[in-house]
């Protein structure tokens, strides 16, 4: 008989056609038309019976708890096709850590299994190596190399589980073939990646918006002095304008211990005050005669801010 070999390499993937010697092929039994009707998601029953036994393996009541436990769990974490998902004939899962997939295939049709770009592929393995051609292929170049792991079952009512391993993730897929209908493509989205993404871009914003907003330099009060240690984050300098109190930080402040801010009254008493974090810059909604940074717990680094007497105008740089 002639059998189908689907052979992979680093460049791309060929499939051949060649004749060989090889066992028979257990037969599948030809899904009733009944059978054959769609499920509630649009899946084809037998294919979805198909994914479920995959799971559970008809696990019976006197099965051990744990038995029926493992069952539960991957049945539960099954992710099915959806309407909704569909670019296109492309299902587009999201991709969430622990989840398992559904794939559903055909004979003679190839299943596109799409990595994220700039993925690189580990290993693929599956449970069923004999009635699954499985490899793996790549398009496009540099950045946006982006790998397919291609399926194809030789038969109607097979199902198997693949797991794919990358230098990002891994991914848990159960296959299931059926008659005629099978999934072009199937690729992810990543939320915690766009999630990261979005992070690292409002960061970048804030470190390049401007402390305030509309101040006047001649509005600028640079009348403060420190004292006290000398900790490698003791600001550069204070000012104000009038209405809120500037702190400025050496940049390294972002990568270390950043300390509270407590106001000093008459009699030397302190107490928090709130204050934001802009960039290397506290910003404090109110003026104060002296304040004072501390941090630490058996050793306390302290730096004092105290504001000269009379309200003297300084440029910066001055």
């Amino acid at each position: 008989m002639k059998t189908l070999f689907l052979v992979s390499s680093a460049s791309a993937a060929a499939i051949m056609l060649c004749a060989a010697d090889s066992p028979p092929l257990p037969t599948a039994t030809a899904p009733t038309k009944a059978a054959a009707v769609a499920s509630g998601n649009g899946v084809p029953a037998v294919a979805a019976s198909a994914v479920r036994s995959g799971h559970a393996r008809r696990i019976h009541r006197s099965a051990p708890p744990a038995v029926r436990h493992v069952a539960a769990a991957n049945l539960a974490a099954t992710l099915q096709p959806e309407p909704q998902g569909f670019i296109n004939a492309v299902q587009v899962y999201p991709f969430i850590e622990g989840t398992i997939y559904a794939v559903y295939t055909a004979p003679e049709r190839v299943t596109d299994i799409a990595l994220q770009p700039g993925e690189v592929l580990g290993a693929v393995a599956a449970g069923d190596t004999v009635r699954w051609v499985i490899g793996d292929t790549a398009s496009g170049t540099g950045s946006d190399k982006r790998t397919h792991v291609l399926v194809k079952p030789f038969a109607a009512g097979l199902s198997t589980n693949l797991i794919i391993t990358t230098d990002r993730r891994s991914y848990h897929l159960t296959l299931a073939s059926t008659a005629k209908t099978a999934m072009a493509a199937l690729s992810w989205v990543y939320p915690a990646d766009q999630l990261i993404a979005l992070r690292k871009a409002t960061e970048q914003a804030q470190a390049v918006a401007p402390v305030a907003e509309g101040l006047a330099l001649d509005q600028l009060h640079f009348n403060y002095t420190l004292s006290g240690d000398q900790p490698a984050w003791r600001p550069l300098r204070a000012f104000d304008d009038g209405r809120q109190t500037y702190i400025e930080f050496p940049a390294t402040l972002a990568v270390g211990e950043a300390p509270p801010l407590f106001l000093v009254d008459g009699k030397g008493v302190a107490q928090l005050v709130n204050y934001r974090l802009r960039g290397h810059f506290y910003v404090v909604d109110r003026i104060f005669d002296a304040a004072e940074l501390r941090l630490g717990t058996k050793h306390q680094d302290i730096v004092r801010i105290t504001r000269a007497a009379g309200n003297v105008t300084h440029r910066r740089g001055a």
